[in-house]
């Protein structure tokens, strides 16, 4: 997952992000509410941990920025030091998905994360095989067609056409699609992503016609959206 961490204590934001890479995912690290939040406004993210109390703000109005201006419902995960009781109802109350009070540990940060995630998202459980309207993507023999019939891709084509379909109605920044379909490539930049989208958009044929069209976010990224195919009369 791609994570925004918010937490202005220097050492326990390297410790957590240092257990987080570790897991496997990519993070980013916010000491001020505003700036994540004036992050979250370009930028995109599959998850957010935040802190309680912050120098600029607290983390139950971030959370409420985030509840009212993310166009999906993104999971948060409070950590923090508030122990009280009426303090994690508060937190649950406003749209946090979870609750963890400090010190944490790494293992069960790690497994709450996950746990989050998946309750968020519906997790891959062996089907190999999805169908979005009149596409059908098939993670086994790495291949999407359309109507029955295939689409030549290349691998970048293939793995970028399942993350836009398995984000479908997300904005997704180019750096969130540059991490998640490339890793970490330091000798790319967002106009490989601009690129690949193209080929992607007209490869697919994506359009109102065929229930989908790919539109391009200014100064964001990219949102691939569903569209109602009219009936035939």
């Amino acid at each position: 997952m791609r994570i925004a961490l918010l937490e202005d204590d220097r050492a326990q934001a390297e410790m957590m992000r240092a257990w987080l890479v570790e897991g496997g995912h990519d993070v980013q690290v916010y000491a001020l509410g505003k700036a994540l939040v004036r992050e979250l406004g370009r930028d995109s993210f599959d998850l957010v941990v935040l802190d309680w109390m912050l120098p600029d703000t607290d983390g139950i109005q971030v959370l409420k920025w985030i509840r009212e201006h993310v166009e999906w419902p993104m999971p948060v995960l409070f950590v923090t030091g508030k122990d009280e009781e009426d303090d994690i109802v508060k937190a649950l109350d406003n749209g946090a998905d979870d609750y963890m009070v400090k010190p944490v540990k790494r293992m069960e940060l790690l497994a709450r994360l996950k746990a989050v995630s998946r309750r968020a998202v519906a997790q891959d459980d062996g089907q190999k095989v999805f169908d979005f309207g009149l596409y059908t993507v098939d993670l086994g023999t790495r291949s999407v067609s359309f109507r029955g019939e295939p689409i030549e891709l290349t691998q970048k084509e293939f793995d970028l056409t399942v993350f836009l379909f398995r984000g479908a109605g997300r904005v997704l920044s180019r750096g969130h699609i540059l991490e998640s379909v490339w890793g970490r490539s330091p000798d790319l930049n967002t106009r490989t992503v601009d690129t690949h989208v193209s080929r992607i958009r007209n490869k697919l044929d994506l359009r109102p016609e065929h229930g989908w069209q790919l539109k391009a976010v200014y100064q964001h990224g990219y949102r691939l959206e569903a569209v109602e195919i009219p009936a035939v009369e």
